[in-house]
């Protein structure tokens, strides 16, 4: 296959961090018995990310850690703020992506996307927004403490007619989350929060299913698509 170096290393990276779907790692296993240049990049990053899988304490979750999870997620309130409330304060949910060892699969997922850039100033934060039933990431957020922000999609999303993406955030102690506006399937935003507080860790973020034009409340109104959790990385 004539692929680029970087789409080389995007499906080396994908291979190994276990995102691809079972149909496309049976058919880069089989294109790695032939293709050394394959086969050397799987395991160059096999290397580069096996010693970040440390940053994750082991945790065996208890049976019953997946059906009351499932539980908690079905009596989600109808309303947004509820819900938002209740996604923020639902420990349980964290902590059983952490159990999963989600969260070192979030940190391989930000490292396998991330290109080198200009220094920015002040601590950087890292964000992976998963489908909250599924867990599955769908996009990354990246931002530094001098309030830039880029948000960027990892796979497509499919969005109903008459509907868009809005993209929101909440820190602690906050009233309500802030909108920091809609986004647009597969695009990539960037973002200046200069009118916000500094960002912090485990400042929440998420995108939500709202009308065509946006909430019309100012808070979200639709399901929460895709839902993360800041994490510090310097």
């Amino acid at each position: 296959m004539n692929e680029s170096f970087d789409e080389l290393q995007h499906l080396a990276g994908e291979y190994v961090l276990g995102t691809l779907t079972a149909a496309q790692r049976r058919q880069v296993a089989q294109r790695m018995q032939n293709e050394l240049v394959l086969r050397t990049a799987v395991e160059e990053w096999e290397r580069r990310l096996l010693p970040l899988t440390s940053l994750v304490e082991e945790q065996e979750p208890s049976s019953q850690l997946w059906p009351r999870i499932l539980k908690d997620l079905r009596r989600q309130s109808a309303t947004a703020q509820s819900s938002w409330s209740a996604w923020w304060n639902d420990v349980r949910f964290w902590r059983g992506l952490a159990a999963s060892g989600f969260a070192a699969a979030a940190v391989l997922v930000a490292v396998m996307i991330m290109r080198p850039s200009a220094p920015l100033s002040g601590p950087n934060f890292m964000v992976v927004l998963v489908e909250p039933q599924e867990r599955t990431p769908g996009w990354i957020v990246q931002a530094s403490a001098d309030k830039q922000l880029t948000l960027t999609p990892l796979r497509p999303v499919s969005v109903p007619g008459q509907k868009s993406l809005q993209f929101w955030t909440k820190g602690e102690g906050w009233d309500k989350p802030v909108s920091l506006g809609l986004v647009e399937p597969g695009k990539t935003v960037k973002l200046a929060l200069d009118k916000l507080p500094p960002l912090q860790a485990n400042q929440l973020f998420e995108i939500t299913l709202e009308p065509e034009n946006g909430s019309p409340t100012g808070t979200p109104t639709g399901p929460i698509l895709f839902i993360g959790k800041a994490a510090k990385m310097t």
